[in-house]
């Protein structure tokens, strides 16, 4: 059976995304700031069990391991001659994951520095470093582009420009991190606000675009932005992956305490302020995701 276009599946059934991966490999042994890229060739199995687990969850869009995969962010592991080996390995454990009735992301994280003229980053050179990372996402079998935790809208529509310079009908979501202001607004870590921001990232050609992470924001925080997001996009699908609530310290760490019950309540939520895919970031794991994909098979 061929596998539905995910833009022609959208506009008939929302879909759910899946959730944290940071937070399953470091639980799997990961030391903290080391290269999780890597894992896509040296600890594979673990990759694959972490899709696996979204994927018995009810995830139908599987996110690829590979948010640190541009050549900018591998450098200072000495992995940056490896870009497309790391990320087509990602994809296609990935796509293994999925099988024949998922979708595959690749994703694609920040650079990790600025833009001119606030950095030495020309646009030119980031769409180099981008379009390497998505050849090798492409190759490995993705099935559509995640430009994701963006604050620039520049930088964000340079990763689009990339995706579609690999494959002009591929599919391009874009997902920025909004934090809320003293005053109540909503924006991005460079002072972006969500109408400009979501109107960048359609501009430049992506075909979905949203939220996700964020500084702070609670449950209800996300479904307020949601409702902003739904209505600056002039009818374009919206995706929105919220942590799993506002993060506490304990112990120098960042805990979420959400539960799955209150995860598959936001996802109601969400899918009445008419967001088409959720998922989780921050927080999440396979049981919040599957308590959010059993709310949101219900609602639809």
């Amino acid at each position: 059976m061929k596998r539905p276009n995910l833009l022609e599946e959208l506009a008939i059934r929302p879909l759910c995304c899946d959730g944290a991966m940071g937070t399953q490999l470091l639980a799997r042994g990961l030391a903290s700031g080391d290269c999780g890229m890597l894992w896509n060739v040296d600890r594979s199995a673990d990759i694959r069990a972490v899709h696996d687990a979204y994927h018995r969850a009810g995830c139908e869009l599987i996110t690829s391991n590979s948010f640190g995969g541009s050549a900018s962010v591998l450098d200072p592991h000495g992995l940056a001659d490896r870009v497309v080996e790391l990320n087509r390995a990602a994809a296609r454990i990935a796509c293994d994951a999925a099988g024949k009735s998922g979708w595959v992301l690749g994703d694609v994280g920040p650079f990790g520095g600025f833009l001119e003229p606030l950095g030495e980053m020309t646009e030119d050179e980031l769409e180099g470093i981008f379009r390497k990372q998505i050849e090798g996402l492409l190759e490995g079998g993705a099935h559509a582009v995640l430009v994701e935790t963006m604050s620039d809208p520049a930088e964000a529509a340079v990763g689009v420009k990339a995706a579609k310079s690999c494959d002009p009908m591929v599919p391009v979501i874009v997902t920025y991190a909004f934090q809320k202001t003293a005053s109540g607004e909503f924006r991005t870590m460079m002072g972006t606000g969500v109408e400009d921001a979501v109107q960048s990232a359609l501009e430049a050609g992506a075909q979905v675009v949203g939220a996700n992470c964020g500084t702070s924001l609670d449950l209800d925080d996300y479904v307020e932005l949601a409702k902003l997001i739904v209505a600056g996009a002039n009818g374009a699908h919206v995706i929105i992956q919220p942590n799993a609530g506002a993060p506490r310290l304990e112990a120098e760490r960042a805990v979420y305490d959400a539960t799955p019950g209150q995860m598959a309540a936001t996802a109601v939520r969400l899918l009445a302020a008419g967001v088409r895919i959720v998922g989780g970031c921050c927080g999440t794991s396979p049981e919040h995701l599957s308590a959010m994909s059993a709310a949101i098979k219900k609602s639809s």
